[in-house]
């Protein structure tokens, strides 16, 4: 036997059954041959009074060319077709097979399938009813997948010690979210929602930008976390079953299983009406691919293009709701909207609190934490009962800093900047930096001197804005065809000396949103003449920078495949060395200073600053003036406007931004 076979994976048929096995069986003749057809999403459609096709399917009087499988949708299943399934236990007729809601199969050629059909309701997902005939998936329905060995047949690798320390614990915690799968596994995965998380860490959304749903569908993203899918396909995007195809970029599991690698593919319906715009065509529904057998696959390079997987990106982090002004008061609340009503009164006033969504007092330690002054398990050392008595006694080392309060010298929350080792390892008599914080900081929505009239967009951790001073001009120039410009700046909301420092329990979230903006705006540049987008991020733990901020330049398509060179060329004439591989040095960069870049086609450049060598802050700016052929802009200040001229290109761009903005 092959060490591959040849699969074929289609999208919602839709009732069209006729018409997609006439279809398939030229798909076939062409380019296979196929061994299995599986199809994705709802394959019968809306119940009818009379369906011809479903009959004659039942009755086995359809030409199916392929072993064919087929899962639940949007609609119930039919009930003579309910009926077929349990007299038979799957076989509709020759060669077409119903797999059912939830269940795993593994077929003749070795190859395991498992299967999560249906939409997801809030109400029906705690039924105990969990038929054909019901249109949802349930938590039985989960349950039912995470309990088969293909997903449960897993084991933790045992640690020779418990953590005893927070951050010991966050990686405790973080490695049960990534079982090392032991014996059978899943090989291909179909969901007919597409898990929620999908779209984190991808540079490259959908266009158009899926409808998020009302309720993300629970459950979906434990079950790709459980599985670890070679071949994950999904058939709809949200509630309104939008038909779309997507192929992301693979994404690896972690260190320890590198060579775990899955591929997402969103399949586009077959069935259906036609789009009503026209010349519109249909979104691609088919997909083809050869998988290799467990035996043959125990070594998958690793692609080039690949991320990190998305479903380690905590709960929340995903698509964040937009937040209103009145809730960028709270929750963080050193980061205030700016009137005075909202400040409330006191000395902790506009301080940030710590609540349930963001760590500590309220939610439990992960398992195998302890406390190190008492060894319980329970409470986090900053809130340990005997830490309190002993501060109260004066028995205890350096004061705790208040909430919010960030070392700009390491980034670290559980001390001042006077008491950090950083500091303190320093020579004798170096000048220490004053430290800026948010009250002061110009990227901080608490001061009251921020330029809110140039924000374009609040999302839940993070918000876009125009700067003072763009580089490119702003009248749609051949420089840049983006609407008021294109220069943007992705900030946190939150007040962090730089995006890697963040700590690892709000940091997932805080990524995942500025990387969904990063998709959003390469898909809304690529729209604009195929403009490319540059983002560079200059990240310095201690001096006068203070709160964290990727840039955001358009590059005309004449020049994408030229801005690699632009920043080699100029990082030499600096002294500036490229680090051979960026996503190591992105690990490396958590505790240092250092200047990244993402090119137009996703790959990265880093350069970590060595302490002692001045580096040029301009650096990423003068270097894509030069490319730009604009060196007398590469200072801000001599591109500056009126108020009412960057209120124009606010407007401009906030117009064309609106189709792609994910805080909606």
């Amino acid at each position: 036997m092959s060490g591959t076979i040849k699969v074929l994976t289609v999208g919602a048929a839709l009732g069209s059954l006729e018409a997609l096995f006439s279809k398939v069986k030229a798909i076939d003749a062409k380019h296979g041959k196929f061994e299995l057809l599986l199809c994705v999403g709802d394959f019968f459609g809306p119940e009818k009074d009379e369906n011809s096709e479903v009959e004659k399917l039942l009755e086995g009087k359809l030409e199916v060319p392929i072993v064919t499988y087929i899962m639940q949708g949007e609609h119930p299943i039919p009930p003579k077709v309910i009926e077929k399934f349990e007299e038979t236990g799957g076989e509709l007729c020759p060669n077409v097979y119903l797999i059912g809601k939830a269940g795993v199969l593994t077929t003749t050629s070795g190859i395991n399938i498992a299967v999560l059909g249906g939409m997801h309701d809030p109400q029906a997902f705690f039924s105990s009813a969990d038929s054909l005939s019901s249109p949802h998936y349930t938590s039985h329905s989960i349950q039912t997948l995470l309990s088969h060995s293909a997903l449960s047949n897993s084991s933790q690798i045992a640690s020779t010690s418990a953590p005893t320390t927070l951050a010991e614990a966050k990686a405790a915690a973080l490695a049960a979210l990534t079982p090392a799968l032991q014996g059978p596994s899943v090989d291909i995965l179909l969901t007919h929602l597409w898990p929620p998380s999908i779209t984190a860490l991808s540079s490259k959304l959908p266009v158009p930008l899926p409808t998020a749903p009302s309720h993300p569908a629970s459950g979906i993203d434990d079950i790709v976390r459980a599985a670890r899918p070679r071949y994950l396909f999904s058939a709809s995007p949200g509630e309104n079953n939008q038909s779309i195809f997507w192929e992301r970029e693979p994404f690896v599991w972690g260190e320890d299983d590198d060579n775990r690698v899955t591929r997402f593919v969103g399949l586009g319906a077959f069935g259906g009406p036609a789009s009503s715009e026209p010349g519109a065509k249909k979104p691609r529904w088919f997909y083809a691919f050869s998988i290799a057998q467990a035996s043959a696959a125990s070594s998958q390079p690793r692609p080039a293009n690949a991320t990190a997987s998305p479903f380690h990106v905590l709960q929340g982090g995903q698509r964040g709701m937009k937040r209103t002004p009145e809730e960028a008061n709270m929750g963080t609340g050193n980061f205030l909207w700016g009137d005075a009503a909202g400040r409330g009164v006191g000395r902790n006033a506009g301080k940030r609190t710590k609540t349930a969504d963001h760590t500590a007092p309220d939610r439990p330690p992960p398992p195998g934490y302890k406390c190190r002054i008492c060894d319980s398990s329970e409470h986090y050392i900053n809130v340990c009962p005997q830490r309190t008595n002993q501060e109260n006694n004066g028995q205890r080392g350096p004061k705790k800093p208040p909430s919010g309060y960030i070392c700009r010298a390491c980034g670290n929350e559980d001390h001042y900047i006077k008491d950090c080792p950083n500091v303190a390892s320093r020579r004798d008599g170096e000048r220490r930096t004053k430290e800026i914080g948010p009250d002061e900081c110009w990227f901080c929505l608490s001061n009251p001197r921020l330029t809110k009239h140039l924000i374009v967009s609040i999302g839940s951790e993070c918000y876009l804005t125009l700067p003072k001073g763009q580089l490119p001009p702003t009248d749609a120039s051949a420089v840049s065809p983006i609407p008021g410009g294109g220069h943007l700046l992705i900030i946190p909301i939150s007040h962090y000396p730089t995006l890697l420092s963040v700590p690892a329990e709000l940091g997932a979230a805080i990524i995942s949103e500025i990387e969904t903006y990063k998709s959003a705006l390469r898909a809304m540049f690529a729209a604009h003449n195929n403009t490319g987008a540059v983002f560079f991020e200059v990240a310095r733990l201690s001096g006068k920078g203070g709160h964290a901020h990727v840039q955001v330049v358009p590059v005309p398509a004449r020049l994408r495949d030229q801005v690699e060179g632009a920043f080699r060329e100029s990082g030499a004439r600096e002294g500036i060395d490229w680090e051979p591989e960026p996503e190591t040095a992105l690990d490396m960069g958590r505790h240092q200073n250092y200047f990244r870049v993402d090119l137009p086609d996703g790959r990265k450049m880093m350069h970590l600053l060595k302490q002692g060598q001045p580096f040029n802050l301009q650096f990423g700016r003068a270097t894509l003036a030069q490319l730009l052929s604009i060196p007398h802009r590469t200072d801000w200040k001599a591109c500056s406007q009126t108020d009412e001229e960057e209120k124009r290109d606010v407007h401009a761009f906030k117009s064309a931004f609106a189709s792609f903005d994910p805080s909606g």
